[in-house]
C-alpha cells in the first residue's frame, strides 16, 4: 500500500477512534452550567467548512463582546503554523491516538475558563470534539447537528448562516438573562 494511502487510513481510523472515546465519555459527565452574565467567549471554528471567521468575530462584538475578550481556535485539515494575537490555528496532526493535544496553544484554550464557548461546526471531528469536550467554558453553544450532550444550547442553522446562528444565540443569551 502506498504511503499517502496507508496514512488516510491511518487518520481516518484514528478519527474514529477519538470520536468513540469522546462519545463514552459524555454519558457520564453531568452539565455544569451557570447563570453569570457573558464577558469571556471562545471561539472554536472548522475552517474547512466555514471561511468568513472575520464576520463571524465581528458579529459577536456587535452583540456587546469586546474584542479582547474573545479567542479563536481555528481548526484546517492542513497544518499553519500562523498565530495572530486571540487566533490559533491546530489540525489533525495535533491530536494523538489517546485524544491527548500536542498544541500549547489549544491547551492553553482549552484551560481557559470562558463564559461562553461557541462550537462553530456542524461536522463532527475528533478534534473538535475534544477540544469541546474538554473545555472549562461555564456555557457552550453549537449546532443540532453536532452531539447535544457536547453543548448547554444547540441551534439549528447551516454554518454557512453565520448571521442567523448570532441572531438566534444572543437572542437567546437574552432571554437566558446572560447578557
Amino acid at each position: 500500500m502506498p504511503s499517502r494511502e496507508r496514512n488516510m487510513l491511518w487518520n481516518y481510523l484514528k478519527e474514529l477512534v477519538v470520536k468513540r472515546k469522546v462519545k463514552a465519555s459524555l454519558n457520564t459527565e453531568k452539565s455544569t452550567t451557570d447563570n453569570s452574565t457573558i464577558k469571556t467567549v471562545g471561539l472554536l471554528i472548522d475552517e474547512n467548512y466555514f471561511s468568513e471567521k472575520q464576520q463571524l468575530i465581528e458579529g459577536v462584538i456587535a452583540n456587546g463582546i469586546a474584542k479582547e475578550n474573545i479567542k479563536v481556535v481555528v481548526f484546517k485539515n492542513k497544518a499553519q503554523k500562523l498565530i495572530s494575537e486571540n487566533v490559533v490555528f491546530c489540525s489533525p496532526k495535533n491530536l494523538s491516538w489517546q485524544g491527548g493535544i500536542n498544541n500549547e496553544a489549544v491547551k492553553a484554550f482549552i484551560a481557559t475558563d470562558f463564559d461562553l464557548l461557541i462550537n462553530y461546526y456542524d461536522i463532527e471531528k475528533a478534534m473538535l470534539l475534544v477540544i469541546t469536550q474538554q473545555s472549562k467554558a461555564r456555557f457552550k453553544v453549537g449546532f443540532s447537528s453536532v452531539d447535544r450532550k457536547l453543548n448547554d444550547l444547540t441551534i439549528t442553522s447551516d454554518a454557512e448562516n453565520y448571521q442567523v446562528f448570532i441572531h438566534e444565540l444572543f437572542r437567546y443569551l437574552k432571554i437566558l438573562n446572560k447578557i
